[in-house]
């Protein structure tokens, strides 16, 4: 239009697009590469061995490793009250180098009692970690909070330290949770690309991600030990 000799302006032309029902608009992930055609059969059959578990008053935990956290004087995004700019300075480059370690926090979320508990560790996510991690939660909190223990519901993501195709893990849980304990237990993996419908997703890691936005990353050691 400047060729033509016709002076716009660029709030103009942003006027001129919406009249003509022109908006700024983004990619929407919709087409789902591993909608597998007994996606719906998969998830009906664990919500019914949910309900069993539940109906009979046996545990059922959901589970999931979060993405590895740097501790150390780092940025978290989010923002957070506070008088003064300088308390939230942080590191302008996450170096590892100059971490103070490197935490694996594996989270194991009772559905029936409402209860989320991390299991910070500082080795790699592993499926003994894992099994670990559950062991940890059996002793420290699962006989405490329920008065016994004869089966329990596992919840958990199709890959992973914890997946479906994953032999050391169910080696793992077979000797020191079924034979260590005398405890039977089920596992359910939910459908690729499906991570999201895991309770623990939005039960307890999002709030986690909620309480630590704006937060300095040495600041979230202290969080992730939060049991409840």
């Amino acid at each position: 239009m400047k060729q033509k000799g016709q002076a716009i302006s660029a709030s103009s032309v942003g006027r001129l697009l919406k009249e003509k029902n022109y908006l700024l608009r983004v990619n929407r992930k919709s087409i789902a590469e591993t909608n597998h055609p007994q996606r719906d059969e998969q998830f009906r059959a664990i919500a019914a061995t949910r309900k069993q578990f539940e109906d009979a008053g046996h545990p059922v935990l959901s589970l999931d490793t979060k993405k590895k956290e740097l501790v150390g004087n780092f940025r978290n995004p989010g923002r957070i009250w506070a008088r003064e700019e300088d308390v939230r300075s942080v590191y302008d480059h996450d170096f590892r180098t100059v971490a103070k370690a490197i935490a694996a926090p594996y989270g194991i979320y009772n559905i029936g009692l409402n209860v989320g508990t991390v299991v910070v560790g500082i080795s790699a996510d592993t499926s003994e970690f894992a099994v670990d991690c559950i062991e940890t939660w059996l002793t420290k909190i699962g006989f405490h909070s329920h008065s016994e223990i004869k089966k329990v519901l596992l919840l958990c993501d199709g890959g992973g330290s914890n997946g479906c195709r994953n032999r050391l893990w169910k080696l793992g849980l077979y000797h020191k949770i079924c034979r260590r304990y005398g405890i039977e237990v089920t596992v359910c993996h939910y459908p690729a690309g499906a991570s999201k419908w895991n309770p623990i997703e939005h039960r307890l890691f999002s709030f986690i991600s909620l309480e630590w936005a704006g937060v300095k990353g040495g600041e979230t050691a202290r969080i992730f030990c939060v049991g409840k």
